[in-house]
């Protein structure tokens, strides 16, 4: 009894060795080998393999494009303008305001360094390695300035710009303004609204300096004591460069303004069609050019009641241009817009 007890264990063990060396010979197919069609399907208990993750889906392309543009209407001017310290300050609801600093002397050093040879060159040649095109241009009969550059102190080494959306939804301050802090210790704090709005915060004391893009605008803040000739120059207001405001619409262009006489003309055809269309409604530069440009016999102005008529197709925002250009993109519609913005608003797949 004993004796067949452990025969049996030595076949037992016997047959195990047999099965492990027969295994140990055999060739296995590499890991990532997929499995042939001669192979049996895995049992119904075995885990199911991984799903491979799959690739992330490419950001869809912006349908937003140029229609017109290069039209002598539609060349787009910005100035800076230093604001006075002893200009007669007032809040939005045009009571007197007291107790204001204005940072002169910091203004002065950031002003003189957007017209030096420097911040000449680091202006017009902003984007162009982006976008294979200049955004911005400057101006023949700029001003200059060859003024040295004082290091900033703890008085002066914060200045407040008070600028519009456009200038700053371009990516233009970002990288401009580094350059200057880096080299003379200053920080801008920049604040970014309508070109309204942006010269309504200098005027209750919340900016040292202005960039805006509204002439009317800048010559009336100019008329009321908002602002004064800077050292080295004769004007107050330093109109230094320039680009183009841009007419945008879905690439299908159904008023067809891309053919167009002139800008005019193609706003009328969007007028005339009820095609949808955004505005900037916040009187910014943006919105005061765009309201130039519809036929008179409509009468829209910057009063968001003048388009009560119209709300089928004209959509009142009241919003910046990175809004603006997301809400046309999404609604198939027409827009005005500054080159610079639409151009970095492209290419970045409608992500401003």
């Amino acid at each position: 009894m004993k004796f067949r007890k452990s025969l049996s264990l030595l076949l037992a063990v016997s047959m195990v060795m047999a099965m492990a060396a027969c295994s140990g010979t055999q060739s296995q197919p590499a890991a990532s080998s997929a499995p042939s069609a001669s192979q049996s399907a895995p049992a119904a208990s075995a885990p199911a393999p991984e799903a491979s993750t799959p690739a992330p889906e490419e950001p869809a392309a912006v349908d937003l494009t140029i229609l017109y543009e290069q039209d002598d209407s539609m060349i787009n001017n910005y100035s800076l303008l230093a604001v006075n310290p002893d200009a007669p300050f007032v809040d939005a609801d045009g009571n007197a305001v007291s107790d204001v600093y204005v940072n002169t002397e910091g203004a002065a050093a950031l002003i003189n360094w957007m017209l030096s040879e420097e911040g000449k060159q680091a202006a017009t040649n902003y984007g162009y390695a982006d976008y294979g095109e200049y955004l911005f241009y400057w101006k023949d009969d700029a001003p200059v300035s060859t003024a040295e550059i004082p290091q900033a102190t703890e008085e002066t080494k914060t200045i407040r710009m008070s600028t519009t959306t456009s200038v700053n939804d371009s990516g233009l301050l970002g990288y401009l303004l580094p350059i200057f802090e880096d080299a003379y210790g200053y920080t801008v704090e920049v604040a970014s609204a309508g070109t309204g709005k942006a010269i309504a915060a200098a005027q209750a004391g919340n900016a040292d300096l202005l960039l805006v893009h509204s002439k009317s605008q800048e010559e009336a803040f100019v008329a009321d004591g908002f602002s004064y000739v800077l050292d080295g120059f004769d004007t107050e207001r330093l109109t230094f460069m320039y680009n183009y405001f841009v007419l945008c619409g879905p690439s299908a262009d159904p008023a067809g303004v891309k053919d167009a006489a002139d800008v005019k003309a193609a706003f009328a055809a969007i007028a005339e069609g009820k095609y949808p269309f955004v505005s900037r409604g916040d009187n910014s530069g943006t919105h005061t050019k765009e309201i130039s440009l519809w036929p008179e016999d409509l009468g829209i102005t910057a009063d968001a009641e003048s388009v009560g008529d119209y709300t089928d197709w004209y959509n009142y925002s009241n919003a910046g241009m990175g809004v603006c250009l997301t809400m046309a993109e999404e609604m198939g519609a027409y827009i005005l817009s500054d080159k610079a913005t639409f151009l970095t608003f492209r290419a970045n797949n409608g992500v401003i």
